[in-house]
């Protein structure tokens, strides 16, 4: 399994009542050994997560099922985490 980092910054139309279907999102991947860490910036800016899957493919359709994509309410972008 390979890692990949996600990075979620705001945008000026982000809808708050998101985030808690986007935190249920991320303890399910948690819960499926998915998720290794997450996590939101300190100035509001947005978060990041840390997934873990075979490649960019399935990470990148991981990252489509959270509901912070569906809404439009982050700019999202997913990078292969080398270590």
């Amino acid at each position: 399994m390979k890692r990949y980092l996600v990075l979620l910054i705001r945008r000026p139309q982000l809808d708050l009542a998101v985030v808690p279907r986007h935190r249920a999102y991320l303890e399910q991947l948690r819960g499926e050994g998915k998720l290794e860490l997450s996590g939101g910036f300190g100035d509001k800016s947005g978060g990041a997560y840390l997934l873990r899957a075979a490649d960019l493919a399935e990470a990148t359709a991981l990252v489509h099922r959270d509901p912070a994509h569906a809404s439009g309410g982050w700019d999202i972008t997913v990078h292969e985490w080398l270590t």
